[in-house]
């Protein structure tokens, strides 16, 4: 890797709407999510997006800013590496992706890049998740 691959997304909120919808495709209704009168009487005082949620924004947050660095490619998820959910993402937050290529290796016939991926949530002081994305590419 000749330089260094980066970036930061825009700021997406994560609205309740969202944390629903998310909530029905995975089958995890825990009322934490789903249930704002409920989860308001927590020490989190409101509905809080699932982790597995922002973790899935990722390829929205990143693909297009990484595929107009490298070109136009296939890119298969390979998995993830030290994956830790650190600070709840409130119903309503902005979260903000800050990434970067760490490791360019060949593998098989494509490389394999391991992408450490930080999510700051916006008036934060602590990131909602870091953790190294590997995305296999021909």
């Amino acid at each position: 890797m000749s330089e260094q691959l980066c970036g930061q997304s825009d700021w997406f909120t994560i609205n309740q709407n969202q944390i629903n919808q998310f909530a029905d495709v995975t089958q995890d209704h825990q009322y934490l999510h789903v249930d704002p009168e409920r989860a308001a009487k927590t020490p989190l005082g409101g509905t809080i997006a699932h982790g597995f949620l922002y973790l899935s924004l990722l390829p929205h947050l990143m693909l297009d800013e990484l595929l107009g660095q490298i070109g136009q490619v296939t890119i298969l998820n390979y998995g993830v590496n030290r994956l830790r959910f650190i600070a709840p993402v409130h119903e309503g937050s902005s979260v903000r992706l800050n990434w970067k290529v760490i490791s360019d290796e060949a593998k098989g016939d494509g490389r394999l890049l391991t992408v450490e991926a930080i999510m700051d949530i916006q008036g934060g002081n602590k990131p909602a998740m870091m953790g190294e994305w590997l995305l296999y590419i021909t």
